[in-house]
């Protein structure tokens, strides 16, 4: 049985929002939409959250999973972490502002509804960002709602976004909003870091890495680097993965390497047909040992 949240508002705390720095320009993709692959449930003390980072001269959705506490309306609160929080990787940002009123609903059909205040759109963004930030929070919703096990993650999952409990708004001045939407796979990123997170501590020996990969017949490229005392790095072990999943699927990519005590950065890329490194596929993250 699915379950049904009742529409649960969430004010925001604080005052007016900080100001961000304007995000790069890009273009509108002109991929249709696809349902890429949804989130599988998950501890409930994390949940979900997506942020645009640059990969080159690329910019994509990334995937964080946050700590979180209590047991309001997950879909809700991973979006209120999207819109007035900051990423733990300094790659990410995200173009939304805090809203001053933010509620979620599923229904029966697996369709999520959005309905926020007009506030939260205060950025500038060209048409390609705007897409990108429109599906940030499509990517955001359906997570969080699929990885606690309020929607079946089997299913077609799509979303509805209210302005002010109206429809036809246009979010950023570029996206018609109040259409169910989907996920589009052709923004999110080819691949990502899960494990370690950003500026994580971890015990001196065998340290654990973990991935996700849009293309699991592409091999994972890995390095890692060493901070030395003058701040410059170093790579101090190199090798390749292969994420796990049918050629062409989505798969998760999984190895190990002895460090000892230090400040490291972790660098992943997919490997192209030709053998050669896609930078415009990499994700980076740093983290200590100890």
């Amino acid at each position: 049985m699915l379950a049904v949240l009742l529409l649960t508002g969430c004010i925001a705390n604080g005052g007016a929002p900080s100001a961000t720095t304007a995000p790069p320009q890009v273009n509108v993709q002109e991929a249709p939409a696809s349902n890429a692959p949804l989130e599988t449930t998950q501890a409930s003390t994390k949940i979900p959250v997506y942020w645009i980072g640059r990969s080159e001269d690329e910019v994509y959705l990334y995937r964080e999973f946050r700590d979180i506490s209590g047991d309001g309306n997950p879909v809700t609160t991973a979006l209120r972490i999207m819109m007035a929080e900051k990423p733990l990787d300094r790659d990410f940002f995200t173009p939304w502002q805090e809203p001053g009123n933010l509620a979620t609903s599923i229904s029966g059909k697996n369709v999520i509804t959005v309905d926020i205040s007009r506030d939260a759109f205060n950025s500038n963004l060209d048409a390609g960002m705007a897409q990108r930030a429109v599906q940030q929070l499509v990517y955001t919703a359906t997570a969080a709602a699929s990885s606690s096990g309020l929607i079946n993650s089997g299913q077609q999952i799509q979303v509805v976004i209210l302005v002010d409990g109206h429809t036809d708004f246009m979010a950023f001045g570029q996206v018609r909003l109040g259409q169910p939407m989907s996920r589009d796979a052709s923004l999110v990123a080819p691949l990502w870091i899960i494990d370690p997170q950003e500026d994580t501590s971890l015990p001196a020996g065998t340290v654990k890495f973990n991935g996700r990969s849009t293309d699991s017949s592409k091999p994972v490229s890995w390095r890692i680097l060493q901070e030395n005392g003058s701040g410059e790095k170093t790579a101090v072990l190199t090798g390749q993965a292969k994420a796990t999943g049918d050629t062409g699927q989505l798969g998760v990519f999984t190895f190990s390497a002895t460090l000892k005590p230090g400040k490291y950065e972790l660098r992943v890329s997919q490997v192209d047909a030709s053998g050669q490194t896609d930078e415009s596929s990499t994700d980076t993250r740093l983290f200590s040992v100890s």
